[in-house]
């Protein structure tokens, strides 16, 4: 199991620590929460502030683009040193052609699934993908509960991806606890982002702990 830890529940005010603090506790990744307040109601941070702190981490920088026409700043994430670069299926017009762009840049692709999108989305795209991220709330604010019918659906997606493509990591987002992980990781996940639950955590390594007992 992957954990994500999502920086939207971080301090704002001293990002350059928290990274740092992330990765002391032993955490490889961090989750970029990208909104644009169009796609979502919220505006977050983009890639100048991914940019001015790239060079003070090493850890994985998984960025989640919750903005519309995503196309025109693919560029600009892959020069901000974005690592993994995730897309809404509901925002692409084009999706094939935008999951290959992202590798083309020499990132790694993901899709975003809303709770209501069908898994059916990804029947011819499976062959540019990395990534398939399965929203378990609707996106646009942290905190939210866990919506239940997300079990089922990570379940169909492992099915299908243990028949096609193997490789492709399932990553889920929304409402992920310590007291859930076992489950969804039982369901078929690699990778689970966590903003309030892990982040309100007195120390990240504890943070850390925490979410690892439940999936040993």
């Amino acid at each position: 199991m992957i954990l994500s830890p999502s920086l939207l529940s971080a301090d704002c005010g001293k990002l350059a620590e928290e990274l740092a603090e992330l990765e002391a506790a032993g955490l490889t990744w961090a989750h970029w929460d990208v909104m644009d307040g169009r796609f979502v109601p919220n505006i977050t941070f983009g890639q100048h502030v991914i940019r001015q702190l790239r060079p003070r981490s090493r850890l994985v920088f998984d960025a989640h683009l919750m903005i519309e026409e995503p196309d025109r700043h693919l560029a600009a994430f892959q020069e901000a040193g974005v690592d993994r670069l995730t897309v809404h299926a509901e925002t692409g017009r084009h999706l094939q052609r935008t999951l290959a762009e992202i590798r083309r840049l020499g990132m790694r692709s993901g899709l975003a699934l809303n709770p209501a999108t069908p898994l059916c989305v990804l029947d011819h795209l499976l062959d540019d993908v990395d990534m398939v991220l399965v929203m378990s709330v609707n996106p646009g604010f942290g905190g939210q509960s866990f919506i239940p019918a997300s079990r089922e659906k990570i379940r169909q997606l492992r099915a299908m991806l243990d028949v096609r493509r193997p490789d492709i990591l399932i990553q889920v987002d929304g409402g992920v606890t310590p007291e859930n992980v076992a489950a969804l990781k039982a369901d078929g996940a690699d990778v689970l982002v966590s903003g309030s639950a892990f982040f309100k955590y007195a120390s990240y390594r504890e943070a850390r702990l925490a979410f690892e007992r439940n999936t040993a």
